[in-house]
């Protein structure tokens, strides 16, 4: 049998192997899908109603027609794909090839989170790992045996909320292992091969075109432009306002920075056609902000942390009084130049794939999205944290597992349906999204508690638009930080000190869990019965507070409970309620509610407000990933843990799997303020309706 190299073909006459000519390539024994102006030959895709139960007999009014399954995308200048549209119908793409198939797949989602199946038969599924820097497409091989194959791409994808598709693709197929080639394929326009003997074509550069077979690329004209990857090239539109955006320069000797403005790259805008904006004048010089809590002013105009053992404002580094320690953290709320601690990039919206360009602008007083080469870019900060120093251990036995918090205020101002994501990755993991806001949002604050001493990364990914529009369009509607605080990190610096127990070699340190320092004597004193400690040490010095009513205070005195009873004193009575019942987890379920496409779901509680010294019993999980696997072959539920939890449960007869899929956990209830028959109690205050008068 003949088996010809990669950039080779079989001359029939000769019955040799010969290199391929230039503006050609082959795969030797390889086929290589990646033009998607039509489906494939040998091909097939499929779309059915999951919802639709065959056994009625009955006509089906009202119904949906399914998505065509897999349509084509036309290319986008650099770019074809295949796409499917996740939506409550199993959508099938089924090719029958022999061979080795490497495939590769993406998620429209910053996080990367994938929700295909590869199959190599429809009773063994394989579903596609999670994506990691630098590019969210995954390769996923399979492999197949010997004779023909039948490979199917099976997906179904539900969302309750999301009103945008987010569709699945597949950008390439490569097939090794088949039988010889007898020809070459010619470049796809856009791509070149410059020498003989080629196993693959080149992209052309940007402002660069090619045509179908090229050996070369050609340059476009001036008055025109190319993205790489060109068939051919556009007129370049004339520069607006939306083109360019606005930076500040790093402090020079004399305290003063610089405003900068910058054409947004790729620049594809003409500054010469008529009525185009021009760029407005540079260098206006104003004073620097001074530098973060914690840090100071050297010899030269930059910024330096101060040393262990002293604290700043950001005017000059002060030593900590005796009796007192500094308390480690990051705080950032000027933004003269972007921390060491922090890098900015952009992900392309299109091609998912990152961009060598900063996706925020530091302006002073906040830290902005810049704009990116189209509107629906992800605009991804991340700040790294190499681990975290807690000033006293976490014990196994509290309910609190906080090793360290981190903070931030932020605001969206958005015209359309823009995005902004919160994400964390521990040890250099994929990140996991664990916070959204869509559209315009005033200025606010968020934390998030951290409970796992590592290496953790924080990112925040801002989108304009979902939609692939030419242009931008929408340049105007930006994400802004203004200040990032994080607590106990590891090596960080000071901006105040806070008190603590002398020892006698000269240092000190907080008290335990349970006890208070007392400013009287400076020694540690234990929280009496009937209060908890409340405040962390990180924000100063906690002190012990009262138990709202109906409860007591645990053995550590870190929360108060309720031991599932309460007496309530009246005239000439007394009643007692026995709330056992509310000690073991307890579900219940909402009656169905439907998506606007149809699809049915219902509102899953669980339920354990009393006992168990305070610990939270009720807990609500995530097995979206596992119910579509067979047992043991899914990762680990993601699993919320609260008094009060609520997830989102879709029976297992609308999807197709043997159990009913539950998602987007969320905690409803994370400490018990007391228990009491007034209306109101510590600020919380219950609507009448909710108890009318007997």
């Amino acid at each position: 049998a003949f088996s010809c190299k990669a950039g080779e073909f079989l001359d029939m006459k000769s019955q040799a192997c010969k290199p391929c000519a230039e503006g050609t390539y082959s795969l030797g024994t390889g086929v290589r899908f990646d033009e998607w102006d039509e489906v494939p030959h040998g091909f097939a895709n499929v779309a059915t109603n999951l919802e639709v139960d065959e056994g009625l007999g009955e006509a089906v009014e009202n119904c949906t027609a399914c998505p065509a399954g897999w349509p084509p995308i036309p290319p986008d200048g650099q770019l074809s794909q295949l796409a499917t549209e996740p939506s409550r119908c199993l959508v099938l793409l089924v090719a029958t090839k022999p061979s080795h198939w490497p495939i590769v797949l993406v998620a429209m989602d910053p996080s990367c989170q994938l929700v295909v199946l590869v199959a190599t038969d429809p009773s063994h599924y394989l579903v596609a790992p999670a994506a990691t820097k630098p590019s969210c497409w995954l390769v996923v091989p399979v492999e197949l045996s010997r004779g023909n194959n039948v490979l199917y791409w099976r997906t179904t994808a539900f969302s309750v909320w999301s009103k945008v598709p987010k569709p699945v693709l597949v950008r390439n197929i490569g097939i090794t292992g088949v039988a010889y080639t007898s020809e070459c394929f010619p470049c796809k326009p856009g791509t070149f091969a410059p020498a003989a003997g080629s196993s693959s074509c080149q992209l052309c550069p940007a402002d660069t075109f090619s045509s179908k077979g090229a050996t070369t690329c050609q340059p476009c004209e001036p008055p025109t432009y190319a993205e790489p990857g060109s068939a051919s090239c556009k007129p370049r539109p004339p520069c607006t306002d939306k083109d360019y955006f606005y930076t500040h320069t790093a402090c020079d000797t004399h305290g003063e920075t610089q405003l900068m403005f910058k054409w947004a790259e790729p620049k594809i805008c003409s500054e010469e056609l008529p009525q185009a904006a021009q760029l407005p004048p540079s260098g206006v010089k104003t004073k620097c902000p001074p530098c973060n809590p914690g840090f100071a002013k050297s010899n030269g105009s930059s910024c330096q942390p101060c040393p262990y053992g002293t604290y700043s404002n950001g005017s000059g580094c002060l030593s900590c009084p005796a009796g007192t320690q500094p308390v480690l953290g990051l705080e950032y709320k000027w933004w003269n130049v972007l921390p060491p601690n922090m890098e900015t990039t952009v992900l392309s919206g299109i091609n998912f794939e990152y961009k060598g360009m900063a996706g925020w602008e530091v302006a002073g007083d906040y830290i902005y999205t810049a704009a990116g080469a189209s509107d629906n870019d992800f605009m991804i900060l991340t700040l790294v944290v190499p681990g975290f120093s807690p000033p006293s251990p976490v014990l196994e036995d509290t309910e609190s597992k906080e090793v360290a918090r981190i903070t931030f205020v932020f605001e969206t101002i958005c015209s359309v349906s823009c995005e902004l994501y919160f994400m964390v990755g521990v040890n250099s993991r994929t990140n996991t999204p664990v916070e959204t806001w869509t559209g315009p949002k005033g200025k606010q604050s968020y934390t998030y508690v951290v409970e796992k001493n590592a290496t953790m990364s924080f990112t925040w990914a801002f989108q304009r638009t979902p939609y692939h529009e030419g242009g931008r369009r929408y340049t105007s509607d930006v994400a802004k930080l203004y200040s990032v605080n994080v607590t106990n990190v590891l090596g960080g610096v000071a901006s105040f000190c806070r008190r603590c127990v002398p020892k006698p070699a000269g240092s000190c340190a907080p008290c335990p869990p349970g006890s208070a320092l007392d400013p009287g004597s400076g020694t540690c004193q234990p929280c009496p019965p009937g209060t908890y400690l409340r405040g962390h040490p990180s924000d100063g010095t906690p002190a012990c507070h009262p138990c709202g009513p109906g409860t007591r205070s645990n053995q550590l005195r870190s929360l108060c409970y309720n031991n599932c009873s309460f007496s309530l004193a009246l005239p000439g009575r007394v009643l007692h309620y026995d709330l056992s019942a509310l000690a073991t987890s307890t579900t219940f379920t909402s009656g169905p509610s439907f998506t606007a496409k149809g699809l049915k779901y219902f509102h899953h509680f669980n339920i354990s407000l009393c006992g168990h010294q305070g610990r939270k019993m009720a807990s609500c999980s995530d097995n979206v990933t596992d119910a579509r696997v067979p047992g043991g072959q899914g990762d680990p539920a993601r699993v919320v843990t609260s008094h009060v939890c609520q997830s989102i449960l879709v029976p297992p007869d609308v999807v197709g799997y043997k159990t009913p899929v539950a998602s987007q956990p969320v905690s409803l209830a994370d400490r018990l303020l007391g228990v009491t028959t007034g209306s109101s109690l510590d600020g919380v205050t219950s609507p009448p309706e909710y108890f009318p008068p007997s």
